[in-house]
């Protein structure tokens, strides 16, 4: 009995631990999902309270634009890669604003009222690579604006009211590639820093519509081309020039988008003094006087498709280890030794560039840049490469067909003259019987004499006529019929041989006959 008691305490103590097990697992399942729940919820929380009620979010996305905002919210997305603060009224940003946003790409904060920059508004934006600051109200550009964008791409800053830019505003920007300062009121732009060609990457400078009076050609003239047709300079009252003229025409004919697309823009004045004497730059010898222009001397190069070429850098700076070469081809694309290079270039360390099997594509104004960091000095050259398709073998010489030509015609003039027919008598048949028509034998006519008599006609009937006789001027234009009897030769009545010289032949072909209509009516016909 005892057994018995002590084998039911113990299933009853292995129930209630297994039930203790089971509430346990269960409170711990329960508790896990209770701390999840409380940290989704926190997460929520925090996203929507660091996304202003003004702007809309999304997963790397904040736009607070068009909403009268007179500064920037306090609390921003820090998972946004693209901020857009446009069309507001704010007038000053804050230093270090940009540290909660470490992801950030693209800054947009265009048509506000930003008179000025500080030296620490941009210090942890190391990650932005568009900045747009158009329509602003910005007077200057200073050396420390932009200093912390060093991956900066494009910068907009168009539409503001900039008088003057510092020669070393960009000189941190070394991946700069568009410059968008149009429509401000600079007078002067420092091109000696963009000589210096701090800035490889460089395509578009855009300095139109703005008071620039004057350019410096003398400078620009060393710039690359690669720059050069990306430097918009239309819209401005710059003073008619030979120089600014041939600048022009020399950027025309090489095809710079610069000066193709904007020909009617580039205006210049004619006479300082005038306010509204503004011309075409490109009619500059029209109005003003003649400006002599030789095409700009690119040496050329001529290659065949397919084949490669090895262009060397033609500068007077030493090939030594302070010399750096860096190529741009006609499509604006960087080879620099040894970090730059694809499929069909190849640069290498003495400033030389190698074109694999070139194509049509590859033709155009090759630029080499030499810069001597030691003798801070730099030179470039410039090589025009045409490559082309192998032109056919002509067909046929036309000086050849033409001999060809004469010597047939002299062949078958020659044939035609001492070839004739078959002169032999077993290939020469005489016709049966003439034709009936007048010809050359209708003088032979036929032997049967006529049914009646017409008259004045005294001709017996054994009397055959034979041929007609020529006439003659004795008799006064009638015809003498010949009869046989003028032939006593003659054995045959049906047939008489006649034997013509050619005496009777010439006056026959030459003497027309002539017989009345009672003669022919009577003449009977061949049998």
């Amino acid at each position: 009995m005892l057994v018995t008691n002590q084998g039911e305490l113990h299933c009853y103590m292995m129930n209630v631990l297994t039930l203790a097990l089971f509430i346990w697992k269960l409170l711990g399942k329960l508790l896990v999902f209770f701390v999840l729940c409380i940290q989704v919820s926190t997460l929520n929380n925090c996203t929507l309270r660091r996304c202003p009620e003004v702007c809309i979010c999304t997963a790397d996305l904040m736009s607070c634009a068009k909403k009268d905002l007179e500064q920037v919210p306090s609390t921003l997305l820090p998972t946004a890669t693209t901020l857009d603060l446009s069309y507001n009224n704010i007038t000053q940003l804050n230093d270090h604003w940009l540290a909660a946003l470490p992801r950030l790409q693209t800054l947009r904060i265009s048509h506000n009222k930003i008179h000025s920059i500080t030296r620490q508004v941009f210090h942890n934006a190391t990650y932005i690579l568009h900045l747009d600051m158009s329509s602003n109200y910005l007077s200057t550009v200073e050396k420390y604006y932009f200093d912390g964008l060093v991956k900066l791409e494009e910068l907009l800053l168009y539409n503001n009211k900039i008088v003057q830019v510092d020669q070393n505003a960009f000189v941190k920007l070394i991946r700069l590639q568009k410059v968008y300062l149009s429509w401000n009121r600079l007078r002067k732009f420092p091109f000696e820093s963009i000589q210096r060609l701090e800035h490889p990457y460089l395509r578009t400078l855009d300095l139109s519509a703005n008071n620039l009076s004057s350019i410096p050609v003398q400078v620009i003239a060393t710039l690359p081309g690669y720059i050069k047709n990306g430097l918009y300079l239309h819209n401005n009252p710059v003073i008619c020039d030979c120089s600014l003229h041939l600048m022009l025409q020399e950027w025309k004919h090489r095809g710079f988008s610069s000066a193709e697309d904007f020909v009617e823009e580039h205006t210049c004045k004619a006479f300082p003094n005038v306010p509204r004497s503004l011309v075409n730059t490109f009619n500059y010898n029209k109005y003003i006087g003649d400006c002599s222009w030789n095409q700009f001397d690119i040496p050329q190069i001529l290659c065949q498709v397919g084949e490669s070429l090895v262009i060397d850098c033609n500068t007077s700076l030493h090939n030594d280890n302070a010399t750096n070469y860096r190529w741009i081809s006609p499509r604006h694309e960087l080879f620099m030794y040894p970090e730059h290079s694809n499929q069909a270039h190849q640069p290498f360390r003495n400033g030389s560039l190698l074109i694999r099997r070139g194509t049509l594509s590859h033709s155009g104004v090759y630029v080499c840049i030499a810069i001597n960091e030691f003798q801070q000095i730099n030179q470039t050259f410039e090589v025009n490469i045409t490559f082309q398709y192998p032109k056919p073998p002509e067909s046929f010489n036309t000086g050849l067909s033409t001999l060809l030509g004469c010597v047939v015609t002299l062949v078958l003039v020659l044939m035609y003259l001492y070839l004739t027919p078959c002169r032999c008598s077993k290939c020469f048949k005489k016709p049966a019987s003439p034709p009936p028509d007048c010809s050359a034998q209708s003088s032979i006519l036929s032997t049967t004499p006529p049914a009646t008599d017409g008259p004045n006609r005294k001709i017996s009937a054994n009397k055959h006529v034979v041929f007609l006789e020529p006439i003659k001027e004795a008799q006064n234009g009638k015809v003498r019929l010949a009869v046989s009897e003028d032939f006593p030769e003659a054995k045959s009545p049906r047939l008489l041989q006649l034997k013509l010289d050619s005496e009777s032949i010439s006056s026959v072909f030459s003497d027309p006959l002539i017989m009345s209509y009672e003669e022919r009516e009577q003449t009977p016909a061949d049998g």
